[in-house]
């Protein structure tokens, strides 16, 4: 174990470098750890404070990030178009609106760091990797990235920011103890942050989670919580904080998040997987496809609608969110 914990700290100190070079015009964040309230509820859909912020996009018009890997799990970054098949509940779109390859846009990322009892015996190896993201992930002048420790309820220790000091203190701030509220954090850091984020050009928005996916003390549902993240068109990736060759409740926890969102679980168990996660991760970032269209037959119903990419060669595998939630009228 110790030997696991030494290598990914080294893996990440040379990322968070990186972050205290960026970009000139980031807003000050605040200078302390700043506790933030419990999400809504059970089963009540939103939060304690204020509104659900609004997607300003057309009702009738999806955007889905996706990523394309060939048979040996390599990514795919010179494809058009016409070599996908777009299928919203089984029909190909209406009209095609946009496609490229998105391989360097900014990151918005949020490190959601489990800080419950469940996971106290691995605590260390836990900041140790969240550090290592930061540092091996964040660019220097484009990308922000923020801290939310969760046990019973989630904890803003670091605000968005691309600051070296601040990230490595909102990281060392968080200590382990309590029950363990997986999808309010899910659900809080979607609305509060990522979907509240005002950019004026095109981002990338993902939720790095380091967790043992367990969750025995949230208000919210896990729908709500995998809704809330469509909604802000976040893609999930998860790095158990187990270290077991076994699956179990908190292993599907995170399998259902990530392959929801279009994103990917990783299960290490010796140092060699960890820094291979991190490594992935980060080239999955910088390596996907984003196409918006309208789809055919559509009705402002408040009905799930299934997405389904499939690329016209048979030895490629396309990796995306499995659809979304059309607005009510």
């Amino acid at each position: 174990m110790s030997s696991i914990r030494s290598s990914v700290l080294i893996l990440a100190f040379a990322f968070v470098s990186h972050v205290s070079v960026a970009q000139s015009q980031t807003p000050t964040p605040q200078p302390s750890p700043t506790p933030t309230t419990s999400p809504a509820p059970q089963g009540s859909g939103t939060a304690n404070n204020g509104q659900i912020p609004t997607v300003r996009v057309r009702a009738d018009e999806v955007n889905v990030i996706f990523t394309v890997v060939d048979g040996d799990g390599r990514f795919v970054k010179d494809l058009k178009q016409g070599e996908f098949r777009i299928l919203d509940n089984s029909l190909p779109p209406r009209e095609v609106i946009r496609f490229e390859a998105q391989t360097d846009l900014p990151l918005r990322v949020g490190l959601l760091i489990d800080a419950s009892n469940s996971i106290r015996d691995r605590f260390k190896f836990e900041q140790d990797a969240a550090m290592n993201f930061l540092l091996e992930t964040v660019r220097p002048k484009s990308d922000r990235a923020f801290v939310l420790a969760f046990d019973e309820i989630p904890e803003l220790t670091q605000d968005f920011t691309n600051d070296l000091d601040k990230l490595r203190t909102g990281i060392k701030a968080i200590a382990a103890g309590g029950g363990t509220a997986l999808w309010d954090a899910v659900y809080y850091a979607c609305r509060e942050k990522l979907l509240k984020e005002r950019d004026t050009s095109s981002v990338r928005r993902a939720i790095i989670l380091v967790s043992d996916g367990d969750d025995n003390d949230s208000h919210v549902f896990k729908n709500e919580a995998l809704e809330m993240a469509q909604r802000a068109e976040v893609i999930v990736y998860a790095i158990s904080t187990s270290l077991m060759n076994t699956r179990d409740k908190g292993s599907d926890n995170l399998k259902t998040l990530t392959e929801a969102t279009g994103g990917r679980a990783f299960f290490p168990t010796k140092m060699e997987d960890v820094a291979k996660a991190f490594i992935e991760i980060q080239g999955e970032l910088r390596s996907q496809y984003s196409i918006s269209y309208r789809p055919d037959r559509f009705e402002a119903n408040g009905q799930f609608r299934v997405i389904r990419i499939v690329p016209v060669n048979k030895g490629l595998h396309a990796r995306a969110k499995k659809g979304y939630y059309v607005p009510r009228q």
